[in-house]
């Protein structure tokens, strides 16, 4: 196992546990559903329409970044091994 594959398995735990954390701070959104769909119930609260400043919003930036990492490292741990030698 070279260095590079073992830091991107170091990167790539601590990525998935984050976003799993993250994933679970996150509240579950009942109104926003089907039946809230179908029923015409709305969703204009103050949260909603300040959905960037929230806690929510902050927690589900921080989600899309880590994951978007979480891809990228994936990719690095299984293409470079390939093109460098060590």
């Amino acid at each position: 196992m070279t260095t590079i594959e073992l830091i991107g398995g170091i990167l790539l735990l601590i990525t998935c546990v984050l976003s799993v954390l993250l994933c679970l701070m996150q509240d579950k959104n009942v109104d926003q559903n089907m039946t809230s769909a179908i029923t015409g119930a709305s969703n204009d609260s103050f949260y909603g329409k300040n959905t960037g400043r929230t806690k929510e919003a902050m927690l589900m930036k921080m989600t899309r970044v880590l994951l978007g990492i979480f891809f990228v490292v994936t990719l690095l741990v299984n293409i470079l091994p390939v093109y460098i030698d060590f």
